[in-house]
């Protein structure tokens, strides 16, 4: 039997990796009434974006943490999804390093660290335009 090439590899991967975060995030109400759009993906990784509106925004003037951390989660999601397989979180952490505001556009770059088996380890982070505002793993 033939190899495959690693060009053909690299591309049906990307291919298997896009179709899987497409379906997902068509099922996903809660990313897209948030108004997240999945800006990139590849196998193992993923990068979401999200407009910080007014109905985001707590009694602090800040985006509530909560929505931040949805951000996060998302993005690890359909990173974590982009090996055509279906899975879901076991656990997450965040920090919130710096606050979000009202009209800040949030990207969450979510990258697979290790995988194996039923098991896979990522890390995410947010940043604003001016700044890191989380990480996550």
């Amino acid at each position: 039997m033939k190899e495959e090439s690693p060009g053909h590899a690299e591309a049906r991967a990307q291919s298997v990796a896009r179709r899987s975060v497409d379906a997902l995030y068509g099922g996903d109400r809660a990313s897209q009434m948030l108004g997240m759009k999945v800006e990139e993906c590849g196998p193992g990784t993923a990068q979401v974006s999200m407009r910080v509106r007014a109905d985001m925004v707590n009694g602090h003037g800040i985006c509530h943490g909560g929505l931040v951390f949805t951000l996060a989660d998302s993005a690890f999601a359909f990173a974590c999804n982009s090996h055509g397989d279906n899975t879901v979180a076991a656990g997450a952490a965040i920090e919130f390093l710096l606050p979000a505001r009202e009209g800040d556009l949030l990207t969450a770059a979510a990258h697979e660290r290790w995988r194996t088996g039923r098991k896979t380890c990522l890390s995410s982070q947010l940043a604003p335009a001016r700044a890191l505002a989380a990480k996550m793993g």
